[in-house]
């Protein structure tokens, strides 16, 4: 076995690091003072794992997409978000992100330290129904999934180690900064008066941002560069995902009235309105453009809609909410069109999707958000309140500024501490077999002769003939 390098048991020391300091942090109580509502902890204890599973859902979305030598390099990136981020999340980034604010930028990373206080904490303001511990996790889930959605902007050539320590950086210095200036009391965007239900800025414009950095650090890929069609690795993936994504949705967005109310409905219905309309309109401004109808669109357009009503979801109400996921499937059609006449390698198109679609959104939410459906919003442009669009106008620019720049130079840090990208040679054999060992095959009989490989596309009631006089070593 070769022996590893500093730098490949880096990830391992740090983590025994955490773990040792873990088991030295002083044990508190975990009994909870306030008094709580037995229906809001259920539906949030509820949401929190239907967050939770969007983040496979979202692996099978985009394994679904890539060719098939990097599908399961593609769905680890996703998933193993769960892992980095969750420890993350105990040992600082919580406090980073509800900790005392630090003058409305940053929490107070020694405010809940290794969860001190979390699990017999008074509730928090916004959530004073449910105990503080849930609210806590609940955050957690929207913590993972965000870093995941680069995954798809940079997939089939950025090196699994580096992508690790993007996830870690990504979430102390992007991810960490925006939560809190959206989401804390004290946070400057928050007492600005921007409105974000559930992750307008706070998840989708600040991965999307982040996807677009990492698509220029990393250049194109070979089969970019030579203008090659890559193949869906397995479409049904994608649908198998996009439904996972549309049900832990309803947790994400309803979840974020953190109770088991009226808002918690009217932000499910949004949800699920703007979902249908996006992936109707995607589809059909396919078909009027001269494309057939596709499952690839609808899935697509539906997600782009579950982005654009993110924002939104408790401000807006159900009939507009058809408006925003109809315009935001066109738009970020648009976009992904003029991105693929142009040299930027996104591969999944994460920023035209995401990043426009969490844009859109909250671009509309600016223009639709009514008092009569939460009377803790305020009005849009649409019921005469030109002044809150503009607030919303304003916050999408220091978002994008802020994760672009930081997601950038994240990435060119990296590249200079290790290796950001995969070998010509290693991107050509595919990312499951160099940077995992393991292999995605599926329809396929592999046959070994004499050191040699060979693949025989295997189709429904047939049985392929021996090759070369040999008989099948091995089926997958």
């Amino acid at each position: 076995m070769k022996k590893p390098t500093l730098k490949q048991s880096a990830p391992f020391a740090v983590l025994a690091l955490v773990a040792l300091a873990a088991v030295f942090t002083p044990t508190l109580p975990t009994f909870t003072s306030g008094k709580f509502n037995s229906a809001d902890i259920a539906w949030l204890l509820t949401a929190t794992a239907l967050v939770f599973l969007m983040t496979p859902g979202l692996a099978f979305f985009y394994g679904g997409m890539v060719h098939r030598k990097n599908v399961i390099s593609t769905m680890i990136k996703s998933v193993v978000a769960a892992g980095v981020v969750s420890i993350f999340w105990v040992f600082i980034g919580f406090s980073l992100c509800f900790g005392d604010s630090v003058g409305g930028f940053i929490g107070n990373p020694g405010t809940y330290l290794f969860f001190k206080g979390v699990m017999s904490g008074a509730p928090w303001s916004l959530a004073p129904t449910v105990p503080f511990a849930l609210f806590a996790l609940f955050q957690l889930m929207f913590a993972i999934i965000t870093p995941g959605l680069v995954v798809g902007a940079v997939a089939e050539r950025i090196r699994f180690t580096a992508y690790i320590l993007f996830i870690a950086l990504f979430s102390l210095l992007v991810y960490a900064p925006i939560a809190h200036w959206t989401w804390h009391p004290n946070g400057f965007l928050f007492k600005m008066g921007v409105l974000d239900f559930a992750g307008g800025t706070v998840v989708h414009i600040s991965a999307g941002c982040a996807a677009l950095a990492g698509a220029m650090v990393l250049k194109r890929r070979q089969a970019h560069l030579n203008h090659q069609e890559v193949p869906p690795a397995n479409i049904p993936y994608v649908l198998i995902g996009t439904g996972l994504l549309w049900f832990g949705w309803f947790g994400f967005n309803a979840g974020s009235a953190l109770g088991a109310n009226v808002l918690a409905v009217s932000a499910f219905a949004t949800t699920n309105t703007a979902a249908a309309a996006a992936g109707l309109s995607w589809m059909f401004f396919d078909v009027i453009r001269g494309k057939k109808p596709s499952v690839l669109g609808f899935c697509i357009g539906a997600v782009v809609g579950l982005v654009a009503i993110t924002p939104g979801a408790g401000f807006v109400a159900v009939p507009q909410s058809i408006f925003i996921g109809f315009v935001s499937a066109i738009i970020s059609n648009m976009a992904v069109y003029y991105k693929s006449k142009s040299v930027l390698d996104d591969t999944l198109d994460v920023f035209p999707c995401h990043g426009i679609g969490g844009m859109v959104g909250m671009l509309l939410t600016g223009v639709f958000a009514s008092k009569a459906v939460n009377d803790a919003g305020t009005d849009g442009l649409f019921y005469g309140n030109a002044a809150f669009f503009f607030t919303q106008l304003k916050a999408l620019g220091i978002v994008i500024a802020y994760s672009f720049t930081v997601s950038f130079l994240i990435f060119k840090f990296i590249n200079f501490v290790l290796p950001l990208r995969v070998s010509s040679e290693e991107e050509e054999i595919g990312l499951d077999a160099t940077q995992h060992n393991e292999k995605y095959v599926q329809g396929t009989l592999i046959i070994e002769e004499s050191g040699r490989y060979e693949e025989t596309i295997l189709l429904p009631q047939h049985t392929p003939s021996p090759v070369n006089g040999s008989v099948a070593a091995s089926v997958h």
